[in-house]
């Protein structure tokens, strides 16, 4: 049984092994959310020159020795506009964004300035030389690597690159995910009403979701029944669609659950249990294809929570590494306990939480077949087993979005 940060590990370097290398050029616009797959960088300076970060008047400082003094107005530039050279001992009315004429080398914020008319302006402050200037490449020197591969693309790196004129990039082809859910008792939603014994499928789309969240191409979506033969039948299928493929219930060891038989059947079975509360019965293997190549295969437990918990911690570290991302592990921080409770368990729970003015808070059911749990809560809070966890104590907490 895998302890939670080597299975972590034994995620993140399984996606490696498996990472693809398809690329493809997409357009800017629909950069969002993909992994880039090559360094990105400057072709040129930005800003491209010296700019004004103030409205006001841009002069040279030799020309004013004292305050109160008064210069001409030889020129009005505002942003976009081609400066001229400063004519000596005057001053330029500029606006914010606008290039700094050559021959200045100072801007006074107009609060700071008397204009009497448009022909002179008083400079009642005295900066020093370079005040409210925003330098040539201050921001982006050309030449510099401004992105590296494997950085997943958000609006602020999508900005970072329009700003250097980029409107193509390269990127890792979408990773082709096969989502099966396994159980007899299993109807979608809609199917009903239910009968005896029946429940709605929630973990299919709740991880198909999950699974597009990650930037994936969902090429598969099916259900196997209670059944050896029809189980291998399926993933035989699936692993020659997909390059992973994330299943959901029949991984424990009950009579009725399949899935770990039908992968030792299939392809090499590496584990199937990790130390954690909800989500011990966790299955991973490797299912090879009839081209020589190996699809990745991650069976999740049939509780919903377990499910989700496990596709959070286990199955996004996985693509992550798999889309050839720079972080893989999900994101985690410390935060304070508002809760007293004693941890008796023999193995580190996964708790839900939301975060209050007063700290974490804790959903009053923390049984592993209750989704609501999940949809109330913002993280996951690290119980370590066996300690009591005592009010205002920090942990490590998992943000679930």
């Amino acid at each position: 049984m895998l302890e939670f940060l080597n299975a972590l590990e034994a995620m993140q370097a399984e996606g490696k092994k498996l990472a693809s290398t398809k690329t493809e050029q997409i357009k800017l616009s629909q950069a969002l959310g993909r992994v880039l797959s090559e360094d990105i960088h400057a072709t040129i300076d930005v800003p491209p020159a010296d700019n004004s970060a103030m409205d006001g008047w841009a002069y040279n400082s030799k020309d004013i020795s004292e305050v109160g003094q008064s210069l001409s107005v030889s020129q009005r530039i505002c942003a976009g506009d081609e400066a001229q050279p400063l004519q000596l001992g005057t001053a330029a009315r500029i606006f914010t964004g606008a290039e700094i004429p050559a021959g200045a080398d100072t801007v006074v914020m107009q609060e700071n300035c008397s204009w009497q008319d448009k022909q002179n302006v008083i400079i009642n402050k005295l900066d020093q030389s370079g005040a409210n200037i925003r330098r040539r490449a201050q921001d982006i020197a050309q030449g510099s690597c401004i992105l590296k591969a494997g950085q997943l693309l958000d609006a602020r790196q999508i900005g970072l690159l329009a700003s250097i004129g980029i409107n193509k990039i390269k990127v890792q082809t979408r990773l082709r995910i096969a989502l099966i859910s396994t159980g007899d008792e299993l109807i979608p939603a809609g199917k009903g009403p239910l009968k005896p014994g029946q429940i709605y499928d929630s973990n299919g789309p709740m991880l198909e979701a999950y699974a597009r969240e990650l930037g994936c191409n969902i090429v598969m979506r099916s259900h196997a029944p209670d059944d050896l033969q029809a189980s291998e039948t399926l993933f035989k299928e699936a692993a020659e669609k997909a390059e992973l493929i994330l299943s959901c219930g029949g991984v424990s060891v009950g009579e009725e659950d399949h899935v770990r038989t039908a992968l030792e059947n299939l392809g090499e079975l590496d584990f199937w249990k990790i130390r954690i509360k909800p989500g011990k019965p966790l299955a991973y293997a490797r299912l090879p294809k009839k081209d020589g190549g190996t699809c990745a295969f991650i069976g999740l437990p049939g509780n919903p929570v377990s499910a989700y918990v496990c596709c959070h911690l286990f199955a996004s570290t996985l693509v992550r590494a798999m889309q050839t991302q720079q972080h893989c592990f999900p994101k985690s921080r410390q935060a304070t306990s508002a809760f007293n409770i004693k941890q008796t368990g023999k193995r580190p729970e996964f708790i839900r939480v939301i975060e209050t003015e007063k700290g974490l808070e804790r959903y009053s059911n923390q049984s592993s077949g209750v989704l609501s749990s999940v949809a109330w809560a913002d993280a996951l809070a690290l119980l370590p087993e066996q300690t009591e966890i005592e009010l205002g104590q920090s942990l490590e907490i998992f943000p679930l979005s």
